[in-house]
């Protein structure tokens, strides 16, 4: 063969390959798997909605996987991303469904990023929504996002509490982890 065409065939193949991109899972495909790997762990769920632009996903995440925080979080989460609220030239990043999942559980005016805590079979358990006394999940709150102040973090901790088995120490390290991304 001659090097002209193999140079076009390997660039063809390059191009189709980087077009080529595969779908995000649906809302429901990730649910599903999450609940089948949280089941097998004993751990209940994380959903963060998230999108590629947002700085305070960034940090949510770098929290999350910080060393003083991600056994924590490893030990007692399953922890899965929803793209929701892309830039227009990445609208395909989003997972289908996201938008009336998100509505399902009055998160569809929140900033980014939101997140739910769900168990092993997909019963909301909370939110990243502040409420008043008394409200329950179907209220709209004030959405924390990533924690940062000293009151999103201390709701983040008692969400913590009510979800998973978390020690003091492991409390005291996420506050600290967390209270950074206030600076």
């Amino acid at each position: 063969m001659k090097p002209r065409t193999c140079l076009f065939l390997a660039l063809s193949f390059l191009c189709n390959g980087a077009s080529a991109q595969p779908s995000p899972l649906s809302v429901e495909q990730i649910m599903q798997e999450a609940m089948r790997q949280a089941t097998k762990e004993n751990k209940n769920i994380i959903i963060i909605f998230h999108a590629s632009w947002c700085g305070w996903c960034r940090k949510m995440d770098s929290s999350i996987n910080d060393k003083s925080c991600k056994i924590f979080f490893d030990d007692n989460f399953v922890i899965k991303h929803l793209v929701v609220n892309e830039s227009a030239d990445k609208k395909n990043l989003e997972n289908p469904g996201v938008y009336q999942f998100r509505a399902k559980y009055t998160g569809e005016n929140l900033g980014l990023p939101s997140w739910l805590i769900f168990d092993k079979d997909g019963s909301l358990l909370s939110d990243s929504q502040i409420r008043p006394n008394g409200a329950d999940l179907t209220t709209q709150g004030e959405n924390i996002g990533c924690p940062a102040t000293a009151k999103e973090v201390a709701y983040f901790i008692k969400v913590l509490k009510k979800t998973s088995r978390v020690t003091k120490s492991e409390e005291e390290a996420i506050e600290k982890r967390f209270r950074q991304n206030e600076e």
